[in-house]
């Protein structure tokens, strides 16, 4: 990135885009780094925090607040469709961004606004994330109890540093046949496979929620025992 930054330093305008958590491998993005070197060189910050967003930070503000970079970051963009449970999404900046979106971007052409109760949806989730930290605690000890269970079981997990778990199986074949053995007995993990991933990095992914209760975490974690055995990843 650095080399890109010094290559380009005649440029006009120059963006750093990245993801806050990578969906693939659950791991996290060095923002804390990514900013430091975007201010060295003059640079704007761009990160789709679609996987952080009620996950990470104090009170699941998300990865800008979870390396303390508030008012570092110049476009923070994110979905209401993973942990807020509701529908679209929004892009954070200043006043100038926002308004150049508005007046240019596509998806507000022709494009109605979502409806009332998808809005008060949305609110009602947010406010829930800042005053029930109860939800996000219990999300966090869902996820070191799965992880811990899968690691000591034999599976490669990766090096997830959220609740995304990808589950290593190798080929995509194998893979897909681990989800379809999941599945039949009652645990529903989807297979990521090629080109997603390289072709020996293919791997079922799972993501356990706050919701999840410690006899649902013990059936999956059993159930991955039957069948990584019978598959021999174990």
């Amino acid at each position: 990135m650095k080399k890109a930054l010094v290559e380009t330093k005649d440029a006009r305008r120059r963006l750093i885009v990245t993801d806050g958590v990578f969906s693939m491998d659950g791991d996290i993005a060095p923002l804390d780094q990514i900013v430091e070197l975007a201010e060295e060189y003059d640079a704007m910050v761009m990160v789709d925090d679609a996987h952080g967003d009620g996950v990470l930070g104090k009170d699941g503000s998300g990865i800008v607040d979870h390396f303390g970079l508030e008012g570092r970051v110049d476009i923070d963009m994110g979905t209401l469709s993973k942990a807020f449970g509701c529908l679209g999404g929004y892009i954070a900046g200043n006043k100038d961004l926002r308004d150049y979106l508005i007046h240019t971007a596509r998806s507000f052409i022709f494009t109605t606004a979502h409806p009332p109760a998808v809005a008060a949806a949305t609110m009602e989730a947010i406010m829930m994330i800042q005053d029930e930290p109860q939800h996000l605690r219990q999300l966090w000890d869902n996820t070191g109890c799965f992880k811990k269970g899968m690691s000591d079981l034999g599976f490669d997990i990766g090096h997830s540093q959220t609740p995304i778990t990808p589950v290593m199986a190798g080929e995509s074949g194998t893979a897909m046949e681990l989800s379809r053995l999941l599945f039949e007995e009652g645990l529903f993990a989807k297979p990521i496979v090629f080109p997603l991933v390289a072709k020996d990095k293919a791997r079922v992914r799972i993501n356990v929620t706050a919701q999840h209760t410690k006899e649902d975490l013990d059936e999956a974690l059993a159930i991955f025992e039957r069948v990584g055995k019978r598959m021999k990843l174990i």
